[in-house]
């Protein structure tokens, strides 16, 4: 018997995210996206298809690597505009009631308490729906959004982000004892202040206890230090698609060192699905007419932290060690090797981005799924989106009944908080997760 996948819709509150060009699809809405009716649509589908969560990447910065400057993202549309992908959760939770949201935040720039406020918001108006991915950036120009002339460097982001959970913690699970509240009309009395308690100086959290307190934790960070942070924090983890034999190792190490901790392991996932494998590739060819090579550039170039305008087609691409995303520049020497080129690269933009897609019948991308999730040890998939909403649809529609029938799907909903659906358990964190240190 397979494994149970699970599904995570991979998105972002604009029009181009990962790949790059789709946007010009005729069939494509995603230029909506400034309408809170397209995103309480997508909500609705993934509900019906039985997603674990909607998962809401963010940048705080403009991808103006490429050339030194942003035009080819803005010109592409490559992650700008941008709207806040916080602001966008309580009209999707309010058209479902399963559905989890996990949200970006970059926490270098965020003050603990304002932010620990908005979160404990969201997973009350969710009744616990809601996620954090913690993220400590990669973009000098959003450090120069924020009035710093660059980013800090790779590794003392997160020691930074060490002190930064550790205060929030401190908010989510040690201000409010669980028996503060008491709600007690005839006393006048809602809650008693002897069981509310100051946190480091700062006075009592302002917000009551939430169904999750801390929500559930999300982090990206393939790098030594990221795997690292990951392990002491992270309840999910999402890693790059890759060879399964490479993933298996990444796998192994974090669940190692999360251990005794449970994680989930979500691998990123493009996919185009068709009724039959003729109908998938020609919807990949018609896909393929609309992609962006200037916007992929653009968007590889911030995440790598390379300017690839100062090489030519054929010219070994040798850089020294960037604040960027320093796991991609690795897996790029490993696919690569050293000296790659810019022509190696853009050979990788099957749809405007350096994920190459798994096409085929529902059946056949179904069974491409049940058979990487077991040979990389994986929980399931973050799901990029290619043309909206057909994309996804075609996923509800087609694939998730072609894993059900395999038995590597779930047919209802678990009921609970999106921790206790995620992994079977109570509602908070609990122990040897540091947070959980921080309770009364």
């Amino acid at each position: 018997m397979p494994r149970e996948i699970r599904l995570n819709a991979f998105d972002m509150a604009c029009i181009g995210h990962i790949q790059q060009g789709m946007w010009t699809h005729p069939r494509d809405r995603s230029v909506e996206y400034a309408s809170l009716d397209y995103w309480m649509d997508l909500a609705r589908t993934l509900e019906r298809g039985l997603f674990d969560g909607l998962f809401l990447a963010d940048v705080v910065g403009v991808y103006d690597v490429l050339g030194g400057r942003p035009d080819a993202a803005i010109r592409n549309a490559v992650q700008i505009p941008l709207l806040d992908p916080l602001l966008l959760v309580p009209a999707m939770a309010a058209v479902t009631r399963h559905l989890g949201f996990g949200v970006t935040c970059n926490l270098t720039y965020e003050a603990p308490p304002l932010f620990a406020r908005r979160m404990a918001t969201l997973d009350h108006l969710t009744r616990g729906r809601i996620g954090w991915n913690i993220v400590t950036g990669y973009l000098d120009s959003a450090a120069r959004a924020m009035g710093l002339p660059k980013q800090m460097a790779h590794d003392d982001r997160y020691a930074a982000a060490e002190a930064f959970m550790d205060r929030v913690y401190a908010l989510w699970e040690g201000s409010w004892a669980d028996d503060a509240v008491l709600r007690d009309r005839a006393a006048g009395l809602y809650a008693d202040p002897a069981r509310v308690r100051d946190v480091a100086g700062g006075g009592p959290f302002l917000v009551e206890p939430s169904p999750q307190r801390t929500p559930v934790l999300y982090q990206a960070g393939a790098s030594d230090r990221g795997r690292a942070f990951a392990a002491r924090h992270a309840e999910c983890v999402f890693v790059n698609y890759g060879r399964p034999a490479d993933i298996a190792r990444l796998t192994a190490d974090l669940r190692a060192r999360a251990a005794p901790r449970p994680i989930r392991i979500f691998a990123g996932a493009t996919l185009i699905v068709g009724r039959t494998r003729a109908e998938a590739e020609d919807l990949l060819a018609e896909y393929r007419r609309h992609a962006s090579v200037e916007g992929a550039l653009a968007h590889a170039a911030a995440s790598l932290g390379i300017d690839f305008d100062r090489f030519g087609m054929d010219e070994p691409i040798e850089v020294a060690a960037t604040d960027a995303i320093s796991s991609n520049v690795e897996a790029m020497r490993r696919v690569f090797g050293p000296g790659w080129t810019k022509r190696q690269l853009v050979d990788q933009f099957v749809l405007g981005s350096r994920q190459r897609p798994i096409v085929g019948s529902a059946a056949e991308v179904a069974e491409a799924l049940i058979g990487f999730a077991e040979a990389a040890d994986v929980d399931g998939f973050n799901l990029a989106r290619t043309v909206m909403p057909e994309g996804i649809e075609a996923v509800v529609d087609l694939l998730v009944p072609a894993l059900q029938e395999r038995g590597a799907y779930k047919r209802g909903h678990g009921e609970g908080t999106y921790r206790e659906r995620l992994f079977g358990a109570g509602p908070r964190l609990a122990a040897p997760h540091p947070a959980a240190a921080h309770r009364r």
